[in-house]
């Protein structure tokens, strides 16, 4: 029998909500300066704040349970690996939302190198934060 464990999903819920607070600033700032309507910015971070935290939770549970033991390459696979489902989640909100698959992927485009940079910081620095763990040992650079 599987036992939950609610240290690691709160953890990985934590993450979540962090990294959705800062990518949600990201989308909606991007989004301002190519549509130049703040409102439409807006409802396109809106809908992000949903469909995103969904997939990140999956992704995150995901790379938890992957037996990948190189830490440093860890966090640039899953900032590619994340970075391919969030732009690709982005550039489908945005153009259901500005009606123009050109501003979508203008928006995904320039999201590609702002989200993996700040995902990126995101990763290493809830590497050095302990919510959720017992021990570090499992968890060693």
């Amino acid at each position: 029998m599987r036992v939950f464990n609610y240290n690691f999903s709160l953890r990985h819920l934590a993450k979540t909500i962090t990294w959705r607070i800062v990518a949600t600033f990201d989308t909606i700032i991007i989004a301002y300066f190519i549509s130049e309507s703040f409102e439409l910015g807006v409802r396109i971070g809106s809908i992000e704040i949903f469909t995103k935290m969904i997939l990140y939770y999956i992704h995150e549970r995901l790379w938890f349970k992957s037996k990948f033991v190189n830490y440093r390459i860890r966090h640039i696979l899953k900032t590619f690996s994340w970075r391919l489902i969030g732009t690709m989640d982005t550039i489908i909100i945005s153009l259901f939302i500005i009606g123009s698959f050109s501003a979508g992927l203008k928006i995904g485009f320039i999201e590609t190198i702002t989200k993996m940079i700040l995902y990126y910081v995101h990763e290493k620095l809830w590497y050095r934060v302990n919510l959720g763990l017992d021990t570090r040992k499992n968890f060693v650079k």
